[in-house]
């Protein structure tokens, strides 16, 4: 096999995007060889806008069955996830899922099982694990160079998401199609990075606001504080109602203060831990020396962000490279943001890794049940470029 031939599942807003750049050829290990989407409007669309080579079906099922596949992405509303990707594995197929893995973590432990029962891989769209500046700062918390970790600050509002946004689709921002809101659609990215870079949380206690400004049943406004089994501490803050946001990771360690912000790190290292200055330091007032230094990113991937993680999979399948995004690690995530919307939900603290899933899925089948929100079966596929 000299290229995975590819299809995507959903040709929506990422569906599309991922659809023309793999048919322009910008990952060369990837052929794409099929599209499939339920409304007839999009399969018109790919008729126009893709090759010839590329065949066009309405069913995910007849798609995998007969058109010539090594793997698929899943690129549909957030629900669908699981079932589709349990149904490509046992089509013997590889899979990619977009993000999130799910919107209950119940669904998603159960296509992880599947998952580890083939013989394929399975991967998520994670694609910011592809960042050299995350890359690096995940690199500085493994080397030991912060030390140990003491809080952990994560100011994320610069998702803007206007009311045009959520019309877009009918199940935009609504608990029966989505899910969620901006939990479940713009921050598996964040929480992801989250853990992946500070590791999981044992306690959150969340507040949320829904519909802040807009027109929609979903949190779109999010404050969290959380807890680390070092004793450590953390809170992260979003929202989509804002503009002008902020995106500003900041983690402060025994070794100095990390803060990530437009893409550049700032470190400010101690010359001592603070640590060994507390035990040492005899004069009262008084704080350890430190050098202020702007790290140098990872080195950059020869592709970046969604073709990144596309090139990681394919050079998976065809030479065996180590998966830089297991699709078995959506869960961790997911596991975060669930665990917020239960504490909000119940007034709680909440542990992520022992989350009660059950409580989860019977208090959201409550919120789908005594929804009042009413939307058109709108379908507009907008332009993704510089979103994500």
């Amino acid at each position: 096999m000299e290229k995975v031939r590819f299809g995507v599942v959903g040709i929506g807003n990422m569906g599309s995007s991922h659809s023309v750049k793999l048919d322009q050829g910008t990952v060369p290990e990837i052929e794409l060889t099929a599209v499939c989407d339920v409304k007839e409007a999009r399969r018109t669309w790919a008729h126009d806008h893709l090759s010839d080579r590329v065949q066009i079906y309405s069913d995910a099922i007849e798609m995998f069955e007969k058109a010539p596949l090594d793997a698929v992405i899943i690129a549909t509303p957030h629900y669908d996830h699981p079932r589709l990707v349990i149904a490509a594995l046992e089509h013997n197929l590889h899979v990619i899922t977009e993000k999130p893995a799910g919107v209950y973590t119940a669904a998603v432990r159960e296509m992880n099982e599947a998952a580890a029962k083939s013989n394929k891989l399975f991967g998520i769209m994670y694609n910011q694990r592809t960042n050299p500046v995350y890359a690096k700062v995940k690199e500085m918390l493994e080397s030991g160079e912060l030390g140990e970790i003491k809080r952990v600050v994560w100011l994320i509002t610069n998702w803007y998401r206007s009311q045009s946004y959520y019309n877009s689709g009918g199940w935009r921002a609504t608990w029966e199609g989505e899910g969620g809101g901006v939990l479940l659609n713009q921050c598996p990215h964040n929480l992801d990075l989250l853990q992946w870079i500070a590791g999981m949380p044992c306690g959150v206690r969340a507040f949320m606001k829904y519909g802040v400004n807009r027109d929609i049943e979903v949190e779109n406004d999010v404050t969290a504080y959380l807890e680390y089994p070092n004793g450590a501490t953390g809170l992260f803050v979003t929202s989509t109602h804002e503009t002008p946001g902020t995106n500003r990771l900041e983690i402060s360690g025994d070794r100095g203060k990390i803060v990530v912000e437009n893409d550049t790190i700032h470190f400010s290292r101690n010359r001592i831990g603070e640590h060994e200055f507390n035990a040492t330091w005899q004069n009262g007032f008084g704080s350890p020396e430190h050098w202020e230094i702007v790290v140098p990113p990872a080195k950059a991937p020869a592709l970046r962000d969604h073709m990144g993680i596309f090139a990681n999979f394919a050079s998976a399948v065809l030479h065996g490279t180590p998966l830089l995004a297991p699709g078995c690690e959506g869960i961790r995530g997911l596991s975060i943001s669930n665990a917020m919307h239960l504490s909000d939900w119940t007034g709680t603290m909440v542990d992520p890794t022992h989350l009660d899933e059950a409580l989860f899925k019977k208090l959201l089948d409550e919120h789908i049940a005594n929804s009042t929100m009413k939307k058109d079966d709108a379908s507009v596929t907008l332009d993704v470029t510089g979103t994500h």
